[in-house]
């Protein structure tokens, strides 16, 4: 067979071949193509399905919700003061009222506000001076309260035999009154900041002693059956084993202590007299100075908010939980 007769039978059995396309169209076509079915897009590649915000949204993001969250915290008891200092507005506006106003209250105290460390000699000082005076009294019987009440309610907890001798006690002497203590401190003391102290001590160290006592008793058996296995000494076991599972009953029982010691204070001062926001309350009130004693109760009031939230922030940071 002829070559030229070979060649057409190739040509009427091998259909002809597209001719190739060109590689930059190529690259066009496939950028087109998504994974998903093969479909074509109308423009572009294909996007990652999230994108990661940036450094800059995610800061605005998180201080977005932190002003969120702090408005949560402070707008209700600040929409509830404005509302109770307008109603007391209110009710003690009239000119035979009983009682001052806020706004009178604010004129009449302004200077003692403005200026709370004067100090005149005497018992002629700033509010700042009476209640470092009384915290001073409040810190040493807290303190005392608090050594001899731990270590009170840790034999409460460990001894039966203790628990039964000195529990009936304790319930009856943490029933007496804090006030009806104090004729006995200065007959004893014979003078007025040791008397204070003790009754400080002997208001706030039941709450300690209880609440200390529980949460040794609810010391899982678990625990105290590994203590014996590694055979842990008294002190080992004291700090590894029975402090840290007793420190949410511990700090439970000094909170309610500084609580109690700064109103025991309050009322101790008012009969011991000196320096101290118990005598400046009295005094006050023995001069007609109604605005001061409110002024004076404010005053009482935050810095027992303070003394409470301190406590507990120790004992959250002590224990890794809050108290």
């Amino acid at each position: 067979m002829a070559t030229s007769e070979i060649v057409k039978l190739r040509e009427r059995t091998v259909p002809a071949s597209r001719p190739a396309a060109p590689v930059h169209k190529l690259r066009d076509q496939t950028r087109l193509k998504v994974a998903k079915g093969g479909a074509d897009v109308a423009s572009g590649p294909r996007q990652p399905d999230s994108i990661p915000p940036r450094r800059g949204a995610l800061s605005a993001q998180w201080l977005a919700e932190r002003m969120d969250a702090l408005g949560a915290t402070i707008m209700p008891p600040l929409i509830t003061l404005i509302v109770l200092l307008g109603a007391w507005e209110l009710a003690c506006a009239a000119a035979d009222s009983p009682l001052p106003p806020p706004s009178k209250v604010l004129t009449d105290t302004w200077g003692l506000i403005v200026d709370p460390f004067f100090d005149h000699g005497g018992t002629d000082k700033g509010l700042f001076w009476h209640i470092l005076a009384s915290l001073q009294r409040v810190a040493i019987g807290f303190a005392l309260a608090a050594v001899v009440g731990v270590s009170l309610g840790v034999l409460l907890g460990q001894s039966k035999f203790a628990e039964r001798g000195l529990d009936p006690i304790f319930q009856v002497l943490r029933t007496v009154p804090p006030l009806a203590w104090l004729p006995i401190s200065l007959a004893a003391f014979q003078q007025a900041d040791p008397s204070a102290v003790f009754v400080i001590f002997i208001t706030a160290v039941w709450p300690i002693v209880l609440n200390t006592a529980v949460g040794v008793r609810q010391i899982p058996d678990d625990y105290r059956n590994v203590a014996r296995v590694v055979r842990l000494n008294g002190f080992e076991y004291f700090f590894k084993i029975m402090l840290p599972a007793a420190v949410p009953y511990i700090f439970t029982g000094l909170r309610i202590g500084i609580g109690l010691s700064w109103l025991a204070i309050v009322a101790a001062e008012m009969l011991i007299g000196g320096v101290g926001i118990g005598f400046f309350i009295w005094d006050a009130w023995n001069s007609s100075l109604l605005s001061e004693i409110i002024l004076a109760l404010i005053y009482v009031g935050i810095v027992g908010f303070l003394l409470d939230r301190s406590i507990g922030l120790v004992g959250t940071l002590a224990g890794g939980r809050t108290v």
